[in-house]
């Protein structure tokens, strides 16, 4: 099954989260429906998350868990150190997707990557992918290593062209997940996607998150309000139409970009 389904096509982000706040977000996503959780060591909150999908009282297997390892124990000393902290702090004996959260920031992704195969092969891991890899990295990173990569979380908007990094998923095998989806709020910012919603009974945001999944791409989103991350859930009982989804496709030449080299300086050059 492919992470596109075993997802649901629809994940819960924790960050910025933590605390009270991040367990109350987590119990609504739970009620709502949500299954699959998205965290990092990077985000400091894999303890919380792990607190709150225990308390919730939702047998593991029901889970669908993802975290990503940290540039700074990608070195062979703390790679599976800090994996193996993570899965203390979430809770539980493995997560069901372990990310690189970034490409190596020497460029030299090989060494990452292999400690990651091995750390799903000691079982700590159903399965592995990447994270802000571009679409080079990601034809190096199928040819590095045997296992396959179930993703490559990257910012995935309407207001950003990744035309590249589709091209590179069909390409590749390894489809792409959305952080970012609705760029921060910025979206928000165009009518066009107020106006869409209103034919379809939906939100703006709703049109956005529609939009990623009819490309192909699943979705992470989060929120602390029990109404918003309802919504953001409700997005499967409607299509948008290839009218409206060309419309859409327009608004990517705004070239929107969140994270960059400004906010992580050993982010790669991205397509």
């Amino acid at each position: 099954m492919s992470y596109f389904k075993q997802t649901n096509q629809r994940c819960f982000g924790t960050f910025p989260l933590s605390g009270n706040e991040l367990r109350e977000a987590i119990q609504h996503a739970i009620d709502v429906g949500y299954r699959a959780f998205d965290t990092a060591q990077m985000y400091q909150n894999e303890s919380d998350t792990g607190a709150a999908l225990k308390a919730s009282g939702v047998p593991r297997e029901e889970l669908f868990l993802t975290t990503k390892v940290d540039v700074a124990n990608f070195g062979e000393a703390e790679f599976l150190p800090s994996v193996e902290a993570s899965l203390k702090a979430l809770q539980t004996d493995y997560v069901d997707v372990l990310l690189l959260h970034w490409p190596a920031p020497d460029g030299d992704i090989a060494p990452s990557l292999k400690r990651l195969e091995q750390v799903h092969k000691l079982g700590h891991a159903r399965h592995i992918g990447l994270s802000n890899f571009t679409a080079q990295m990601m034809r190096d990173a199928r040819n590095i290593v045997e296992t396959p990569f179930v993703t490559n979380q990257v910012e995935f908007h309407p207001l950003l062209n990744q035309d590249i990094l589709l091209s590179a998923a069909a390409e590749t095998d390894i489809p792409l997940a959305s952080y970012c989806s609705v760029a921060r709020g910025e979206v928000f910012k165009y009518p066009v996607f107020g106006e869409i919603g209103e034919r379809y009974e939906k939100s703006a945001a709703q049109v956005v998150l529609r939009w990623i999944l009819q490309k192909g791409v699943s979705i992470n989103t989060m929120s602390t309000k029990r109404k918003n991350i309802e919504a953001n859930f409700d997005v499967m009982d409607f299509t948008l139409s290839s009218i409206d989804m060309n419309r859409i496709d327009e608004m990517t030449q705004t070239g929107f970009r969140i994270v960059g080299k400004d906010l992580v300086p050993y982010a790669p050059d991205f397509d």
